[in-house]
């Protein structure tokens, strides 16, 4: 029976460690820690457990998260930008091709949804696609590898270090809200104000219902940039779960791994897609007079 507890234990610890991020934020003047020292004044600091990232409160930031997506999003602009600067008119290197074939791709759904006229949406759902998807394939390196060797160059053995981005809903709502931003933005932009207010009030019930129908759709307008971000924080962390489930069992563990690498594969891609259609939907309703 101890022996069960002590691997139970064992196991909720391991992922415990490994959902929480490097987080740094300021912690208040005469605070305990857990290794029992008590902070003199009010001091920025690396939280060491998932009570001081709590007290820490909403100004504190996720320093894995913040560094791997500006990574991740560097590469992305390097590549194309690269691309782009040495691309040739006739036959197209392997990377070009590759390049240009995502591009093809993007621009042919914009041109499929959005009906309106804006030289902005093209770019932006090429830079979703390609942002998220670098962001979701990190959820397929080992779970350990990077968080080791994160560990080793800091010598700290207990450092917390997360590498798949979209596991922290920061970024996934971040991403989400600038979305919104511009859903709001073109809509008062295209219809007016009084139009984008008729929008929200005057419809599906008639001017006799504006309070219901206000309500109605206020939900709806809400809920997109919720949807957006919930739906892709929820599969990528259960995707995360389930490889730090599978790491735990050893010896089993690399053809286990491989199986679930090749499966959520289809998550990386499909989840990435899905927020880039969304957000080409939603810009495009934003752009339509009723």
């Amino acid at each position: 029976m101890a022996t069960t507890e002590h691997a139970e234990l064992t196991s909720n610890s391991y992922i415990q460690h490994h959902l929480q991020n490097l987080t740094l934020g300021k912690l208040p003047e005469g605070y305990e820690r857990t290794d029992g020292s008590v902070l003199v004044d009010a001091s920025w600091t690396i939280a060491r457990d998932a009570q001081e990232t709590a007290e820490m409160g909403f100004w504190a930031l996720n320093v894995d998260t913040m560094g791997w997506s500006l990574f991740l999003g560097a590469i992305f602009c390097w590549v194309f930008r690269s691309v782009a600067k040495n691309g040739t008119p006739g036959v197209p290197s392997g990377m070009q091709n590759f390049v240009e074939s995502i591009v093809e791709f993007v621009d042919g759904n914009v041109k499929d949804i959005f009906h309106g006229k804006n030289d902005l949406i093209a770019p932006l759902a090429l830079s979703i696609f390609c942002w998220v998807v670098l962001m979701n394939t990190m959820d397929l390196v080992p779970v350990d590898w990077l968080p080791l060797l994160f560990q080793k160059i800091t010598g700290n053995e207990h450092a917390f270090f997360r590498v798949v981005p979209t596991t922290d809903p920061n970024v996934t709502f971040g991403i989400a809200l600038v979305v919104f931003i511009l859903i709001i933005y073109y809509s008062v932009k295209v219809k007016g104000v009084g139009g984008f207010l008729g929008e929200l009030t005057l419809q599906p019930f008639g001017k006799w219902m504006m309070p219901f129908n206000l309500l109605l759709e206020g939900v709806g307008l809400l809920a997109k940039p919720v949807s957006l971000a919930l739906r892709l924080f929820g599969n990528l962390y259960a995707g995360e779960l389930i490889f730090l489930l599978i790491a735990m069992l050893g010896l089993w563990q690399l053809p286990l791994h491989f199986v679930w690498a090749v499966f959520h594969i289809l998550v990386v891609l499909l989840q990435a897609f899905i927020f880039m259609m969304l957000t080409i939907v939603y810009l495009s309703m934003a752009h339509e007079s009723h």
